[in-house]
């Protein structure tokens, strides 16, 4: 191998080779304590130490890295106390997930580094939100952010690289090609020479650097960050590698022709940089011999730390208390100045005023900058605010939500428009198991909003119509609102951007210009978690949202004799079950009336709900009516057929009649 010191200072180098060695000594430790049942599973770097230890010294410590699980020395580089990284393999609470999570599957803002999740491409996403944050703050940062060259398949890689390079961010894609995903090697993952030819397609520099000489890696990434930070751009490098060990150490090597072990065996990062720092009289023998006792007595001392650590006591309590950032609702009223609004007003007032009250808020959408979005809620919004806050966005919902994250990791809150509910489908994977867990993970909250423009009755078909809260509020970590009056759509939009945690907002697009209130002026908030009493009586009780509420009204005020409780639920995750089940045992009587389809749906949960907790007041079943277990159709009279709407009435009349 061979090196070029430049104009590198002896203490540069020492410094390099002791990072190397460090996690590579770290690791033969985890293998034994791995054989002797004391850890649960290792994902080895050994033989690509080079790249991690190269890239983290290249990097400014306030900059953020975004590293896999074979990149060790990330950490170990950026100074983490070991027995904190113990701690987390082991699942002790001085770790960083309370035991949550494993491996190197957190972050920590402390040390600015984030750590992947299993599914690997929403991190590359996550990069550009960051990155994007240092552009809008003017701060001159760079951020790296390491995948495999099996990740590069992955949809979320060319999402991240092309709004990377759309928008200009400071993001260095750092890809390790180590041969093999698992099992699969590189001549089944792609079919083009090298990866770094990719960047051609997105207009983007990229390398191809040898990533098992540290010099390389070090020399070429110090000079790229350094070119980035004044002028930034997204590059792309692809450092050539090998993984010595299996892809976890249950894996094995059989699958990897011994010649080509042999090969690599000899480019050995470590091994070839201690005899080159030798021969140059940089290094001797003695001094070898102590930074790796220095080391080893560091490992052994903080094992035994984390080994005497007590087991985590499990507590129901702390664990549901962190699934979402606390949140202190201020409640703000409004002055007594009103005017009518349709929906589609108030839904854009309320983001103009949070636009207003939130200097760094960011909007992202598709066709929502000059066009003003497809529902024009942000028109003129790019006059009052700019471009760089009102920002289009390729079509790519998985990236533009992983761009929210990365931007809340950075402390800027975001709103991203979802052109249609149903296209949340193509960016779930991050909603569900980034947005949602983080929190829960390391205390990391998501400060992003969905708008869901959802919902029939406009004839748009099974790809524009759907209904789809209840994706969401099966999952732990999100919140879900869903207004049925103008009224409630802009107070509740207002605490929706207030609140830290992740946030699902239902828009009904039949609803935005077919409803009409007045709504006050000035900014003004609404508490999650508190549905509103629409009608009262003692008959029965009814429990709708969105839509739902209007057909409800629609039947009563035809049939003006029923006596009926009608509650709008607002917010379906908090959910506000003392109105429900207050309303129950004062009527007897509950019918859910939801327009997704039945099965699954949230009216399933409300009736179990009332059945466990007011079972000995009712005097009938509880009866949910729902839309029917299809596809919502386009033929406007099959979407009438489709829809619970016209199925509301005489299920009513018939539970009254029970």
């Amino acid at each position: 191998m061979q090196y070029n010191i430049k104009n590198l200072e002896t203490n540069t180098l020492i410094m390099l080779y002791k990072n190397m060695v460090k996690p590579r000594l770290i690791e033969e430790k985890m293998l034994i304590l791995l054989r002797q049942g004391k850890i649960s599973k290792w994902f080895s770097g050994i033989g690509q130490e080079a790249i991690a230890i190269g890239v983290t010294m290249a990097m400014n410590k306030d900059e953020y890295i975004l590293p896999m699980h074979r990149n060790l020395g990330v950490f170990t580089s950026r100074g983490i106390p070991l027995h904190r990284l113990f701690a987390q393999w082991q699942g002790k609470a001085s770790g960083f997930t309370k035991g949550r999570d494993r491996s190197f599957h957190f972050g920590t803002r402390e040390y600015k580094i984030v750590g992947m999740i299993s599914h690997l491409g929403p991190q590359l996403g996550v990069a550009d939100g960051i990155a994007l944050a240092s552009k809008l703050k003017k701060e001159h940062k760079v951020t790296a952010v390491f995948t495999g060259e099996g990740g590069t398949s992955e949809g979320d890689f060319h999402e991240a690289l092309n709004v990377a390079s759309v928008w200009q961010l400071p993001v260095l894609f750092c890809v390790e090609n180590n041969g093999y995903g698992l099992s699969t090697p590189t001549s089944e993952q792609y079919n083009c020479k090298d990866i770094a030819d990719r960047g051609l397609g997105y207009g983007m520099e990229s390398h191809i650097i040898d990533g098992n000489n540290i010099l390389e890696v070090y020399s070429k990434v110090k000079k790229l960050t350094e070119s980035m930070r004044v002028n930034p751009r997204p590059v792309l490098l692809e450092f050539k590698t090998f993984r010595m060990r299996g892809h976890e150490e249950a894996s094995g090597t059989k699958y990897v022709p011994q010649d080509l072990m042999d090969l690599w065996a000899k480019k050995d990062p470590v091994i070839n940089f201690q005899l080159f720092l030798k021969e140059n009289g940089l290094l001797t023998d003695e001094e070898e011999a102590d930074i790796k006792q220095n080391i080893t007595n560091e490992i052994n001392l903080h094992l035994t730390q984390a080994f005497e650590e007590d087991d985590i006591a499990p507590d129901g309590s702390i664990e549901l208390n962190d699934v979402y950032k606390d949140f202190e609702y201020e409640n703000i009223t409004p002055s007594s100045d009103s005017k009518d609004m349709r929906f589609v007003d108030a839904i854009s007032e309320g983001l103009k005023q949070s636009m207003e009250r939130h200097d760094t808020l960011v909007i992202m959408g598709q066709d929502i900058a000059e066009y003003g979005g497809v529902f024009k809620i942000t028109e003129g919004f790019i006059e009052l605010f700019g471009k760089e806050r009102i920002r289009n966005t390729p079509i790519c919902e998985s990236a533009i939500v992983e761009v929210g994250m990365g931007l809340s990791i950075a402390g800027i809150k975001s709103v991203v428009e979802m052109q249609f509910a149903d296209f949340v489908s193509s960016g779930f994977n991050p909603v569900v198991n980034y947005l949602a867990k983080s929190h829960y993970r390391w205390e990391q909250s998501a400060d992003v909003v969905l708008r869901m423009p959802c919902g029939g009755g406009v004839a748009a078909g099974p790809f524009h119509s759907q209904t789809n809260e209840a994706w969401f509020t099966k999952t732990p970590g999100l919140k879900v609102v869903y207004p049925a009056f103008s009224y409630d759509a802009k107070g509740l939009l207002a605490t929706a951007i207030n609140d830290p945690n992740p946030v699902l907002f239902f828009e009904h697009k039949g609803l935005y210009r077919s409803i009409r209130q007045e709504v006050p002026s000035d900014y003004y908030t609404l508490p999650f978690g508190k549905a509103s009493l629409i009608k009262t009586g003692t008959e029965i009780t009814i429990i709708s949202y969105g839509s739902g509420v209007h057909w409800a009204l629609e039947v009563l005020e035809k049939n003006t004799t029923i006596q009926a409780d009608l509650i709008d639920l607002r917010t379906l995750q908090p959910l506000d079950t003392q109105t429900i089940y207050d309303s129950v045992k004062k009527t007897g009587k509950a019918i859910i009336l939801q327009e997704d389809s039945l099965f699954g749906g949230i009216a399933s949960d409300v009736s179990a709900l009332i059945v466990e907790h007011c079972f000995e007041y009712l005097d009938a079943p509880v009866r949910r009516v729902a839309s029917m277990e299809t596809p919502i159709p386009f033929a406007k009279q099959l979407e009438a057929q489709y829809l619970a709407k016209d199925r509301f009435e005489t299920a009513l009349l018939a539970l009254i009649a029970y």
